[in-house]
């Protein structure tokens, strides 16, 4: 469980695979050197904090990993929250958060939550990964244009707003290379789809501007020279105000990274027909995020993209990942130097395609035909990531979706008197059904249908409370129950002593493993009586009328065996 694939691949490597893996890893290596120095002058921190990032977080990733093909680095998901804590808190605040994150991941592998990551509900997962589409498209506008603003605010609304009031004073050389940049991005792949069209974006704006001499921003004119080797470790200043005031974004930061690498190796693993180790998976995000911060580096995770471009150039095992990682590693050695010139409006075009590709806006657009219920989680997911904080956006989106979960199983779950004149004569056709028992005089059958949790107890009680006076046997019939939990429970226990006082008695029917576990652990099954226990509705009935002192009834159904009757019940 806790062992990288690459050692475990390691006894089935080839010569040609790892011909294969190498070629894989370099196309990969070119591939994310935009990518890594786009997503960190977006999260508000220098280029070369990028590179360093995909270097040596993909190599952790890579080598500890539970999986044979995943590509670690920075991406898209993670710029809006790192530009809030390097705003508020500084380089130092994020290098903690980062750690803080890298801890809170490894905690959750060795806790084996790599399964439980799945259980997040996919309209919160497209909500909050739209909104943040749209965040990264209005953070590039300043960049695209060319706009004569300071500071972006890192408000959206306020944004805009400044946007508008500044459209003025646009650049026109800056325009025109962002716009050159993203036509040539859009209709590249159809002349080649083996070298990837934002290098060949870079190269060629990056020719233009520095041979025509425009007036256009690039990495040089607004963060200097790029460091051309990887600096030596070093500690941040922990201070334990900082610490906590940082638990809910590294918190923030560990969940979207387990979400975005687990997604990422699902998508591997079909892609290749193999299965990837979550768990392992998440030890190793952990363990980069704890080293990579100390080199200067910032959150890294499993990247989608680069995942897929690895798989479709060959790359079957994690020697594609190291080798992407070395290749970053030599690029920014030996051409750093030539990584100053990019334009600006260049790499603000690469992070437009990347947050249109993020977006997935017909997936988002498909949803808004699903329940009301999924759509109210999307919108209000996608909303609170715009407008207000992506922490706060799947806190409230999680807490709404399990709300409305909540309330969808409360009214699947139905308690009803299914004696007397409240028989429920579509079950006529169920052999099972109390329609077709004989109940005696003094008797009444509730029945529960669907999980006895705490949003089924309020209509529990109701049930209970219908009749005027309590009835000398009431037998609860749970053979559709297949959960309870201690609300549940409880309210059994308040039944049993009702009736106890008003001197009447409680039978259980049909209870199934998971219920009569749960009531012998309560020490409900002893306060009841296990004698008042039975695992179908003719024995419960037997039982009452002994208790009755009447006899029991002679069963002459012959078309239902006891034996079959008891597995239906």
């Amino acid at each position: 469980m806790f062992k990288p694939k690459f050692f475990t691949v390691l006894p089935e490597l080839t010569a040609p695979q790892i011909g294969r893996d190498v070629v894989a890893g370099i196309l990969v290596g070119i591939v994310a050197l935009p990518l890594a120095i786009a997503f960190a002058i977006a999260s508000g921190v220098s280029p070369e904090k990028g590179l360093i990032t995909a270097v040596i977080g993909g190599f952790l990733i890579s080598f500890l990993g539970g999986s044979r093909v995943q590509i670690g680095g920075p991406t898209g998901a993670f710029i809006v929250i790192l530009y809030g804590i390097v705003q508020q808190y500084g380089i130092n605040g994020l290098m903690v958060a980062t750690m803080m994150a890298g801890v809170i991941l490894m905690m959750m592998g060795f806790a084996q939550f790599g399964s439980l990551i799945k259980f997040i509900p996919y309209p919160v997962i497209v909500g909050f990964t739209s909104g943040i589409a749209v965040i990264i498209f209005s953070s590039q506008i300043k960049d695209l244009l060319g706009l004569d603003i300071v500071k972006v605010p890192a408000d959206f609304i306020e944004k805009w707003r400044l946007y508008a009031n500044l459209i003025s004073t646009l650049n026109p050389f800056s325009a025109l290379t962002g716009g050159l940049a993203l036509f040539i991005i859009a209709i590249w792949p159809k002349v080649s789809r083996k070298i990837p069209g934002s290098i060949v974006a870079l190269i060629i704006t990056t020719v233009l501007v520095q041979s025509m001499h425009w007036n256009v921003p690039t990495i040089a004119s607004e963060f200097g020279k790029i460091p051309s080797s990887i600096p030596p470790p070093s500690f941040p200043v922990f201070d334990l105000q900082t610490v906590r005031q940082l638990i809910m974004p590294a918190t923030t930061i560990a969940l979207l990274g387990a979400i975005e690498a687990l997604l990422s190796a699902v998508v591997a693993d079909g892609m290749i027909g193999s299965r990837h180790k979550s768990n392992m998976e998440l030890i190793a995000q952990g363990a980069a995020n704890i080293i990579t911060p100390l080199f200067g580096g910032i959150p890294v995770t499993g990247a989608i993209a680069r995942t897929a471009t690895n798989i479709k150039n060959g790359g079957r095992t994690p020697i594609a990942g190291i080798v992407h990682a070395l290749t970053l590693l030599l690029i920014m050695l030996l051409f750093g130097q030539w990584a100053k010139l990019i334009p600006m409006p260049a790499l603000a075009a690469i992070l437009i395609v990347v947050a249109w590709n993020m977006g997935e806006f017909h997936v988002f657009r498909q949803l808004m035909k699903s329940p009301k219920s999924d759509v109210i989680v999307l919108l209000t997911t996608f909303s609170l990531t715009v407008v207000f904080d992506l922490t706060i956006a799947i806190e409230i989106g999680m807490l709404l979706a399990v709300i409305l979960f909540m309330r969808r199983m409360a009214e699947l779950s139905n308690v009803g008197i299914i004696t007397g004149e409240l028989k429920d004569r579509d079950e006529e056709d169920d052999p099972n059904t109390i329609v077709t028992r004989s109940v005696p005089e003094g008797v009444e059958v509730f029945e529960i249908s669907g999980p006895f949790f705490f949003g089924a107890v309020a209509k529990f009680r109701d049930a209970m409370h219908l009749l005027e006076k309590s009835p000398q046997i009431r037998i609860i019939r749970m053979r559709q129950v297949l959960s309870i939990d201690a609300t549940g429970l409880n309210m059994v226990k308040e039944m049993q002593r009702e009736s106890r006082k008003a001197g009447s008695h409680l039978i259980l029917s049909g209870v199934h493993a998971q219920p009569l576990f749960a009531l012998q652990q309560y020490g409900l099954a002893d306060e009841i009586g296990e004698e008042n226990i039975f695992g179908n509705i003719d024995d419960a009935l037997d039982k009452a009328r002994e208790m009755l002192g009447m006899k029991k009834e002679v069963r002459t159904r012959s078309f239902v065996p006891s034996v079959e009757r008891e597995k239906q019940s």
